[in-house]
Order: C-alpha cells, then sequence, then structure tokens
C-alpha cells in the first residue's frame, strides 16, 4: 500500500495550528493578567501553564486517514481503525458533538466527527467504497441511511460549488 493511495484530512494541520494558537493565547492573557495584577509566581505560572496544556488536549483534532479498504482515526494517545469493506454497523450519534461510529466485523470500532468527510471528499469516498462492498457482502445492516444522508450532502455541496462558479444559480 503506498503513501499514494493514503488520504488524509486536508484541514487536520489547520486545525491543530488552531488549537496550538488557543492555548498559547489563553496562556499569554492569563500571564499578563497576573502580570498586571502583580500576582505571577511559580505556583500560578505552572498552573496556567497546566490549564493551557489541558485547553491544547481538549482541542487537538483527531487526524482521519483512509486507504484502500480501511478508514483510521489518531488521537493524542492512541490510533483506531475499521476495515471499510467489513463494515456491519454505522451509527449517527447527535448531542453536543455529532459523531459518526463504525464498527467493523473484526470488532473495531471508530468514532469521528461527520463534518472532517464531508469537508474531505476523498475521504468519504475512500469510506462509501469499502461501504458498498460490505453491504453487497451482506455485512453491513445498520447505517446506509446514514451513509447515504452524508453523500447527499456532500454532492449537493459540490453542486452547489459548480453552479455557483458557472453563475448558474
Amino acid at each position: 500500500m503506498g503513501a499514494a493511495e493514503t488520504v488524509i484530512d486536508r484541514n487536520w494541520v489547520a486545525d491543530v495550528r488552531a488549537a496550538v494558537l488557543c492555548s498559547l493565547g489563553l496562556l499569554v492573557l492569563v500571564i499578563l493578567l497576573d502580570l498586571a495584577n502583580g500576582t505571577l509566581g511559580r505556583a500560578r505560572l505552572a498552573l496556567w501553564a497546566g490549564l493551557s496544556v489541558l485547553l491544547y488536549v481538549v482541542l487537538h483534532p483527531a487526524r482521519v486517514t483512509a486507504g484502500p479498504g480501511w478508514l483510521a482515526v489518531r488521537g493524542l494517545v492512541r490510533r483506531r481503525h475499521v476495515c471499510t469493506g467489513l463494515l456491519t454497523a454505522v451509527r449517527h450519534n447527535e448531542g453536543v458533538a455529532d459523531r459518526l461510529v463504525l464498527c467493523d466485523s473484526l470488532g473495531n470500532r471508530v468514532e469521528l466527527d461527520p463534518q472532517v468527510l464531508v469537508d474531505n471528499p476523498l475521504l468519504l469516498h475512500r469510506l462509501d467504497r469499502g461501504a458498498r462492498d460490505a453491504r453487497e457482502a451482506g455485512l453491513l445492516r445498520t447505517g446506509c441511511a446514514e451513509l447515504h444522508r452524508l453523500t447527499a450532502r456532500v454532492d449537493g455541496a459540490a453542486a452547489r460549488g459548480v453552479f455557483e462558479a458557472s453563475d448558474l444559480r
């Protein structure tokens, strides 16, 4: 499997940069406030640094990659993957943060933000191709509607972009 076959979330670097800048911005702001009040000491500096690191951990985006027959999500600590040709279930959990949950027949499970797939049609295409193979093999019985809704959303956005670019509104 070559690197040219691997598709990577193209917004991940910008999301990491935003997480770093937010964390550093918080750190600088609280240090400046402490300096202005004359209350900055080693203990408070350590507290603010810890808070800044905690904010980065919360904001750090998962890195989504896909290749022929697999999709992987890598967080700060661990990497999880599923074999898309062996998918058994796809669930869309709505809540504070939307999550797409993919399960395969090998017992692997991955959770990701569906917006990553919307923003990266090539990742969605890899997932959809594997899901079609799993559906044809009779493995994927739950979640076909969720994937169809997601691909329709991406296709609609692409069509709108083409119409707007060619002034055919």
